[in-house]
């Protein structure tokens, strides 16, 4: 489209540069600029142009076009904000979406700008009204309606206005009632609220009472009896009857037309496709209650305002439904507009480029305007972060057929691609222990134990009463918080479990499992200690990536290889890996270009190979769905502009990120839907509601209301303490509307959220909660204090490694493992005195002490996938301590004149185990010298401890 400047109007110059809204009103047939004080404010008798300006992370800028009509303007005005849409587009480069919004049917785009609502105020500019001058309150009777965005207008005030499907609002000049219809939803009540949060600021300056009435309570109490007489009494209530605004065709035929000189004229086709549409002409698309304006890339700006006007002449023809007009860009279609077709390409050939804007900005530029704003910026570029304490007690099962099986903790974080597994991960929330629980799934993996893997997870997460958030992760399609949680990942061909083994006997497939004296090459990924990965791939030239390091090995020789393009820090990780991998073998550095013969005899010969870097999915803009989930069937419905509050306990929502997806149980759905949940997610997936091509293994997690994880929680300005309120919807709203705005709380509201690398701040890495320093002769795992290092060394496999330990600063990354021959274990009362010395010493300044739970046992456990879960080892599990948490006073009970008993006898499995006696508090009847022996205190120190320290120290001694 050519661009003149004659078409330019001066009010729109330096428009859409920056992220925001803008506003003009039409007055003598032009656009003027209506101050930002004023936004949200409509008069019913004006024309508007609206501009919405967003900032996508690609770096561009989106701009949506609206033109508001009121109820009294004239049709010469309602012409000119029309023509000015186009106009507009036409500065901005000609790629916005325009929409045509009638007061009283504005669509929820539009009103989202202006939360919770608009209520347009009689008067005008060029209609000839006079603006509503400052006067003595009149009350007022609106009706509500809408469960995420509320339509708000005026009605009589009298009683034949209400009815018992909606919701009212009476606005008196002491007091807002709200009329909540018996057929309304709790969704639709809490939501008027907030209109009646907005006139008590708007109109009484926040000095006013509130009462909700409910419909059929006739005269019950006060205030209902108060609102009654404002109608001269309780009478009842009329049946609604249908207006236009609650008629729609829904059998409307659709029909499509191009613009020949101005007038829309039919296109003959048996079904709608993407190839009717020719880049030279500009289209009418009529659903009825929808009208689509397609405008192809080279059509003028005189050839879309004929089409803007045939689209107008179209839906004010009788006989038809109140119609949204939208117009759309070749290029830039709508994903409502494209679902109309029943097949559009995922990619056309349509030259997009920033020609227009270009033009534009030139022309602009030449006139001293700004236009930095105008092109397209480069994208920020920020180093992905978990949003979550890494810190926390880490289990992992595989699942071998219908059970799974723990795998120790030395080999959790070794998973097998014909495998699925199962993770729970708990960490230090801001008030509570908080979990997340999850699966991993295989490329190689069989249905039947994806199945089971699913079902083992359900009854988890069931068990603990739905807290956990969950997780669906396949192969390939890691999130950032699952990489950070295991540290260091490795991922091996083939498989250990029964149904693995089954199928690929039955399909007569090869064994690809790993074996020690195999040819293996595996790529190194990551971005450092705290997120590094080594995944098998084939051993072959063509494996390999200059983006990328790679280990090889068969069971002599190891080979480390430097693609070109790696940085120092890749080529760190391969030292890191390796000693995982092959640990006591000698590698032998291979740089790209210059390998050796036996190199490449390893791998069979040399081939071609690829240099980018693997693609993964980027998160994109998230969007917000609300979800209704029947029979099977799936229907969303967007949230724009979301906020927090969108979020309704009564509902399923789903936030797409792209990269991940979301759905976000409220507390007041019922167990069923929550057992649902996965499966919407995988529903919404497969639905691809917004045509991206989605794929089907893209990471999906379940959160539940009060339990949000702070890698969800970070896509809204979040406020814990509403997340922590008890009832429905509507009672929480209106608790906070007459408590003055502020939510109150049915328990203690939770501590100030720990930053994990949000959007607000990300810490510097010197500063994460993890110990950096070690020596080669002792290994400090990250975060432990030393007392909590020596009751672990007691009774971990001296074989387990703790695999994101930093390296010393020597050749190689980690210290040998020590052998078990050669390992001297302490005593236990030795390690038991370490800890409970460590409770009284201060923490090293500015150290957080967030250590990770280990489960610790006397015996070495087995290495072997298959060993039975029944067969565990006795164990105990050292959860997170915060030492620097305040320790709370309390008494000792008086202990005297009990029996005293040896402490073999006192143990939870002794074999000769004492009778009567009270089994909670089987310490006290130990002698004071073997208490102190086996606490390493007195008993009235030990009491003195909070009383989740007491029970750590007797869950080590086998107290309790």
């Amino acid at each position: 489209m050519a661009v003149s400047m004659r078409d330019l109007d001066s009010a729109f110059q330096g428009a859409g540069q920056k992220a925001g809204l803008e506003i003009w009103r039409i007055e003598n047939f032009r656009p003027v600029p209506v101050p930002k004080s004023s936004h949200g404010k409509f008069f019913t008798g004006d024309s508007y142009v609206i501009l919405q300006t967003t900032a996508l992370k690609s770096g561009s800028l989106r701009h949506d076009i609206h033109y508001w009509l009121g109820k009294d303007t004239s049709q010469d005005e309602a012409g000119v904000a029309a023509i000015k849409t186009v106009e507009l587009d036409a500065a901005l480069g000609g790629r916005a979406v325009q929409y045509r919004e009638v007061q009283g049917h504005e669509t929820e785009k539009f009103l989202s700008y202006f939360k919770p609502c608009i209520i347009p105020q009689e008067g005008g500019v060029a209609s000839g009204f006079k603006h509503a001058e400052a006067m003595e309150h009149q009350t007022h009777l609106f009706v509500c309606r809408g469960k995420h965005v509320v339509h708000v207008n005026e009605v009589p005030f009298a009683r034949s206005s209400l009815n018992h499907d909606d919701i009212f609002i009476l606005d008196t000049k002491s007091k807002i009632f709200q009329f909540n219809g018996s057929n309304s939803s709790i969704q639709e009540r809490a939501k008027a609220l907030e209109v009646v949060q907005y006139i008590k600021d708007t109109y009484h300056d926040g000095k006013c009472e509130v009462a909700a009435v409910e419909d059929g309570k006739m005269m019950a109490d006060a205030e209902t009896g108060e609102f009654w007489g404002f109608f001269g009494g309780f009478a009842p209530l009329p049946r609604k009857t249908a207006s236009d605004e609650d008629k729609t065709d829904v059998s409307f035929p659709t029909k499509l037309f191009h613009v020949e000189k101005g007038r829309a004229e039919p296109v003959e086709a048996d079904s709608l496709t993407r190839e009717l549409l020719d880049t030279n002409k500009c289209y009418i698309l009529d659903c009825g209650v929808e009208v689509f304006i397609w405008m192809g890339r080279n059509t003028s700006l005189d050839e879309r305002k004929r089409a803007s006007g045939a689209a107008e002449e179209l839906v004010r023809a009788a006989e038809r439904p109140k119609s949204l007009i939208v117009r759309v860009i070749e290029g830039f279609e709508t994903v409502m507009f494209k679902s109309k077709f029943e097949s559009w390409p995922q990619t056309t050939n349509v030259t997009v480029s920033e020609d227009g804007r270009g033009k534009v900005a030139a022309l602009l530029r030449r006139q001293g305007v700004n236009v930095n704003g105008l092109l397209k910026t480069a994208p920020v570029k920020e180093e992905p972060q978990p949003y979550i304490d890494v810190t926390g007690n880490l289990q992992v099962w595989s699942v071998n057929d219908q059970e799974k099986i723990l795998i120790p903790a030395a080999n959790q974080s070794k998973f097998y691609s014909g495998g699925c597994y199962i993770f729970q991960y708990s960490y230090s929330g801001e008030d509570r222990e908080e979990y997340l629980i999850g699966t991993w799934f295989g490329k190689k993996s069989v249905e039947e134990e994806r199945a089971s893997a699913i079902s083992l997870v359900s009854k988890m997460v069931e068990s603990l009463k739905f807290l956990p958030s969950q997780a669906r992760i396949y192969e390939g399609n890691e999130p950032i918080q699952f990489f950070s949680i295991f540290q260091s990942f490795i991922v091996f061909k083939g498989g250990h479990s029964s149904g693995y083994k089954k199928y690929i006997a039955e399909n007569e497939l090869p064994d690809e499992t790993c074996k020690e004296d195999g040819v293996a090459l595996f790529r190194v990924q990551g971005s450092g200690p705290d997120n590094m990965q080594a995944i098998q791939v084939e051993p072959v030239a063509s494996s390999l990536n200059s983006s990328y390091c790679y280990i090889l090995h068969n069971d002599s020789s190891v080979f480390t290889w430097s693609g070109n393009l790696t940085t120092s820090e890749d080529q760190e990780l391969i030292e890191r890996q390796l000693d995982l991998i092959k640990p006591n073998m000698q590698s032998k550095p291979q740089k790209e270009g210059s390998e050796s013969e036996q190199f490449w005899d390893l791998l069979g010969g040399k081939s071609e190979y690829p240099s980018q870097k693997l693609a993964r999915e980027a998160e994109s803009d998230p969007h917000l769905f609300s979800c209704i989930f029947s029979k099977g069937n799936l229907k969303v419905s967007e949230i724009y502009n979301f906020t927090q509050d969108d979020l309704m306990t009564e509902d399923i929502f789903i936030l797409d990120t792209h990269s991940e997806i979301f759905v976000w149980v409220g507390q007041q759905v019922d167990s069923k839907s929550k057992l649902q949940a996965l499966c919407i997610g995988e529903k919404f997936l497969e639905n691809d509601f917004l045509l991206k091509k989605s794929s089907c293994e893209t990471p999906i997690y379940i959160v539940m209301e009060g339990s949000e994880p702070p890698f969800f929680t970070r896509f809204f300005t979040w406020d814990s303490a509403k997340s922590s309120m008890h009832g429905n919807s509507f009672q929480r709203k209106l608790a906070i509307v007459k408590n003055g705005g502020t939510p109150l709380l049915d328990k203690p509201k939770r501590r100030t959220p720990v930053s994990y690398g949000g959007r607000s701040s990300v810490p510097d890495k010197s500063q994460r909660s993890r110990s950096m320093s070690f020596s080669p002769d002792r290994v400090r795992v990250r975060g432990r204090s030393p007392a909590f290092n020596a009751l672990a060394a007691n009774f971990e496999s001296p074989n387990a490694r703790n695999l994101s330990t930093p390296p010393p600063v020597v050749r190689k990354v980690y210290p040998k493992s020590v052998s078990p021959d050669s390992a001297k274990l302490a005593s236990k009362s030795a390690a038991i005195a370490a800890l409970t010395a460590g409770f009284e010493q201060p923490p090293p300044a500015r150290q957080v002490i967030m250590p990770r739970s280990v489960k610790v046992s006397t015996e070495a456990p087995k290495l072997t996938p298959e060993s039975n879960s029944k067969e565990k080892p006795i164990s105990i599990r050292i959860e997170s301590l915060t030492i620097q948490e305040d320790v709370k006073e309390g008494e000792a009970e008086d202990e005297e004149g009990l029996p005293i008993y040896p402490y073999e006898r006192l143990k939870v499995n002794s074999p000769d185990p004492v009778t009567e006696i009270d089994v909670t508090k089987r310490e006290t009847y130990l002698s004071a010298a073997e208490f102190r022996e086996k606490f390493g205190m007195a008993k009235d120190a030990f009491y003195k401890l909070p009383k989740w320290k007491q029970n750590k120290l007797k869950m080590a001694l086998q107290l309790f």
